[in-house]
């Protein structure tokens, strides 16, 4: 069970060209994006982050196509592919953009150009495209998450906290979800001492999903608050369990 411990405010994360940025320039130039379905459209309304990559390409005789993937992350952790067509066949041998939600469009698409048959065609193997996201586990808003794993990494007490390697992989974060824990024992109360525990969960710009484990508690000489983070729940729980025995 989890209950929400903060809620993230929307910045912009600084980048030469946003997620929605790239798209609005990939529908701009394409000749067909208004054949899109609207689901589509709707779905890519706020993406999180874009990745394009060079699919295949075919030259000849002057005459060139070349196909890209595009490639945006979803706040719920879904991704969107649209495939875009560039050629240069049409009459007067300037560049066209079209676009396609999937490869079997592309495919009919690409068949139609006037190129010449046995003209060589590149393809990148399978292998260089890119994987399917793993289906996260949290909810993430859009955030400033970077600093907040620095803040929570700088006000952690603890001597055996998350070290430099994992500090650096969260200072990629775009996105976080911060949950209170609970079971065993999540939340401990033994005369005056409490214990509270929270997971953050930071999505980095890989897709990748990764948690700290946030101990707060009261288990200390002077019974002020103290906060420690571990990089993983075992470890934090153990913590836990550590500190109450020390002060019974």
């Amino acid at each position: 069970m989890s209950v929400p411990y903060e809620t993230a405010a929307y910045e912009p994360a600084e980048s030469p060209e946003s997620p929605e940025e790239h798209l609005a320039r990939l529908l701009g130039r394409a000749l067909n994006s208004f054949e899109l379905p609207d689901e589509v459209i709707r779905q890519l309304d706020c993406p999180l982050a874009h990745d394009g990559s060079l699919h295949s390409a075919h030259h000849s005789a002057g005459l060139h196509r070349e196909t890209y993937r595009h490639t945006w992350l979803l706040a719920d952790g879904s991704a969107v592919t649209l495939w875009e067509l560039v050629h240069n066949t049409a009459p007067g041998s300037e560049p066209q953009h079209e676009v396609y939600v999937d490869e079997e469009e592309l495919r009919a698409a690409t068949a139609r150009l006037p190129l010449p048959a046995d003209a060589p065609d590149f393809e990148l193997p399978v292998l260089t495209q890119l994987s399917p996201l793993p289906e996260p586990r949290h909810v993430y808003a859009p955030d400033n998450s970077a600093d907040h794993a620095r803040r929570l990494l700088r006000r952690a007490e603890n001597p055996d906290r998350p070290d430099a390697e994992t500090a650096a992989l969260v200072a990629t974060a775009f996105a976080h979800q911060i949950t209170q824990a609970f079971g065993r024992p999540g939340r401990a109360c033994r005369g005056a001492l409490s214990f509270s525990l929270y997971e953050h969960a930071f999505l980095l710009h890989d897709g990748k999903e990764l948690s700290l484990w946030e101990v707060e508690h009261t288990a200390t000489p002077d019974g002020r608050h103290m906060c420690e983070v571990y990089a993983s729940e075992d470890a934090a729980r153990d913590a836990m369990e550590r500190r109450a025995a020390q002060q019974a």
